[in-house]
């Protein structure tokens, strides 16, 4: 694991300040050793975090003969076997590391080494002799890369922060308040682009030339595997333990973040039967929960001054939905009663699922409750993710990295399991919609009325979402469910300051391209392929390396994906239930309330802290006059997001 960058100049060599201010700005990528190498036509410096062959694997690392220097971000989980398969064929190793593999393997089938590649990776191959300069990312975009042409020569880096400040660009602003993130191949300065997943880039005689190598894709409808759930189920056990076990390799200790779902639950099982010692795993939770809905009755009951009463007990049941007592008030003429219930387990805080696993696994455990303070806290996260970047579960994780960083260098993490098989709630609503869209449609007006729970993922803000989208086309639809600022909504805000592109038109090419494949499986792909690469991997890659972790995702491996992606749709999704097959396989791994349970995750309460302490902050930070100085945004339309949040209109957390 490492912080990685370059330049390659027109003409002439690189004055070293250039490649040492760049590599300077990556030391928390890696702070165990740095490198350069600098030659005529080249520049390449790293940052390395030691993972294997410590004493050994500094890099810069080069051929035999220094015809192929290499530099790489990341980790080649198959190094072993093609090193064994290089050496059969004559070459020499200097040392352990896998990055020393990427070189020989450039010089044995050229640019199609990387294919052979099972692991995460950004990286770059200078060929001397032929004067030519090779980056590539991996399938999924684990890894990131950034890069830029300006004045015929070309630099990237592993973050943005390495680049000179540039324009802001319009096309990635608007894109960010539709996504939540930026999707490659943007990135907020106009002048820098991210290689896109699955893709290489030669830079050669000043032109840059960009193709792709890999693509996970689901297969055709009459491809589709259809064996029995026991086979599947078994088969499908059988690869996610040897991703595992190829995710375990390490000279250094390797733990767990486990949030108490079912993907991470099943990695700590998983390498807990893969190793001969106690697996380190790492929770967080909040101190405040939203399952406890009694407050928000309550509000509702003051409202409408109901004659109300409410009991705290501590069952295993269904949430209540204690903003439905309104209808009734407007309704009656009478003065109307209202019961509620409230329950001790919080939804923001899953440590106690996660102590199940770790307790069932005999884990070394470490968990921590707090309360964070986000003012503090927000600031750093901007630091840390260098461009805009708006997914609130950057916090928890940020945080956990932390927690995880004071005990070892490397950690599992489950991000890939809900696009690979089918684990969003949004999946169960594009199964639905086909059937019960016209109704929702109907049912909107009284929809809309329902007033906004401050809950993680409420009944009323997926109610409201799924009537809003219900009649539009799938894709549409698709992004319906979870887009963050209408067009409006972003016309309102940027009062003229818009791109030129309509942000949707990135799903749509990737849609596109899996025509034949199933509808969800499409769908799923349109997640795999942005949100996972832009919002998800990003969220990973960045909070943990702030704190000089490297997270590693077992369920982004290609044998693992290629199953996945020729499942059928009954496999995954069926009515209400999500993750279909993924449950059966690991049925026998993990406690019935998490293979059989809601879907958990790394979550804040960001509604109710907008609601509350952090309200303040939010006021202070989005003022009018901050907003007219900066110049992005139209002041009145910022001030009326956040007094419709507060006034709980709508949850716009």
């Amino acid at each position: 694991m490492c912080g990685i960058c370059g330049i390659a100049p027109a003409a002439g060599a690189v004055d070293p300040g250039r490649i040492d201010a760049m590599s300077a700005t990556l030391v928390h990528r890696g702070p165990d050793a740095d490198g350069s190498f600098l030659d005529e036509g080249i520049a390449l410096a790293a940052r390395r975090l030691s993972i294997i062959d410590l004493e050994h694997g500094d890099q810069p690392l080069a051929s035999e003969d220094g015809g192929v220097v290499v530099v790489q971000n990341g980790e080649i989980y198959n190094h072993g076997a093609l090193r064994r398969e290089l050496e059969q064929a004559g070459h020499r190793f200097a040392t352990r590391c896998d990055t020393e593999v990427l070189a020989h393997g450039y010089e044995q089938w050229g640019d199609a080494f990387v294919e052979r590649l099972r692991g995460m990776f950004a990286l770059a191959v200078w060929d001397a002799r032929r004067r030519r300069l090779l980056l590539a990312r991996d399938r999924f975009g684990i890894k990131p890369l950034y890069w830029c042409t300006a004045r015929g020569e070309l630099s990237f880096a592993s973050e943005l922060r390495a680049f000179p400040r540039d324009e802001v660009d319009l096309d990635a602003l608007e894109a960010f308040l539709a996504f939540n993130a930026i999707p490659h191949p943007l990135s907020i300065f106009r002048g820098v682009r991210k290689l896109e997943p699955g893709h290489l880039l030669v830079w050669e005689d000043g032109r840059a030339r960009i193709e792709r190598f890999a693509r996970p894709t689901p297969v055709p409808i009459g491809a589709l595997r259809r064996e029995p759930v026991e086979t599947l189920a078994a088969e499908l056990r059988d690869r996610l333990a040897d991703s595992v076990r190829a995710h375990l390799v390490s000279d250094v200790p390797v733990g767990v973040l486990l949030s108490g779902g079912i993907d991470s639950g099943l990695l700590a099982a998983l390498a807990a039967e893969a190793t001969g010692e106690p697996v380190r795993t790492f929770s967080i939770g909040f101190a405040e929960g939203s399952f406890d809905e009694t407050a928000d009755a309550r509000l509702v009951a003051d409202r409408y001054a109901t004659d109300h009463h409410e009991l705290v007990l501590h069952p295993d049941a269904a949430r209540l939905l204690p903003a439905l007592a309104a209808f009734a008030a407007r309704e009656s003429s009478y003065r109307v009663s209202t019961f509620s219930i409230g329950f001790e387990e919080r939804s923001f805080n899953e440590l106690e699922l996660a102590r199940r696993v770790a307790e069932l696994y005999g884990t070394d455990h470490h968990e921590l409750v707090l309360r964070p303070d986000a003012v503090e806290l927000l600031p750093r996260l901007a630091e840390a993710f260098d461009e805009p970047f708006a997914d609130s579960s950057a916090l928890p994780t940020y945080l956990v990295s932390q927690l995880a960083s004071g005990t070892v260098k490397v950690a599992l993490s489950g991000e890939g399991g809900d696009e690979l098989f089918g684990g969003y709630y949004t999946y169960v609503a594009d199964t639905l919609a086909p059937r019960i869209g016209p109704l929702a449609s109907v049912l909107r007006p009284l929809v809309e009325r329902l007033p906004s729970s401050s809950s993680k993922a409420s009944l009323d803000y997926k109610a409201k979402r799924f009537a809003r989208a219900a009649h539009l086309p799938p894709l549409e639809r698709h992004h319906g469910w979870k887009e963050i600022f209408t067009p409006a909504a972003r016309a309102d805000l940027l009062d003229g300051r818009r791109g030129e592109v309509d942000p949707l038109d990135i799903y749509r090419a990737r849609y596109q391209e899996t025509e034949g494949a199933d509808e969800l499986a499409r769908l799923q792909d349109v997640d795999l392929g942005i949100y996972l690469a832009d919002d998800l991997l990003v969220k990973t890659d960045r909070a943990s390396m702030a704190h000089s972790l490297e997270a590693r995702v077992p369920f982004c491996d290609q044998e693992v994906a290629e199953l996945a992606l020729a499942l059928p749709r009954s496999m995954k999704v069926r009515r209400l239930a999500k993750k279909r097959l993924l449950r059966d396989a690991v049925a026998s791994l993990l406690p019935r309330e998490i293979v059989r349970g809601r879907k958990q995750g790394f979550s804040i309460p960001a509604a109710a802290w907008l609601r509350g302490d952090l309200e303040p902050f939010a006021r202070e930070l989005l003022s009018p006059d901050r907003m007219r100085a900066q110049g992005f945004f139209r002041p009145e339309a910022v001030t009326g997001l956040l007094d419709r949040h507060v006034s709980r209109k709508e949850d716009l957390s």
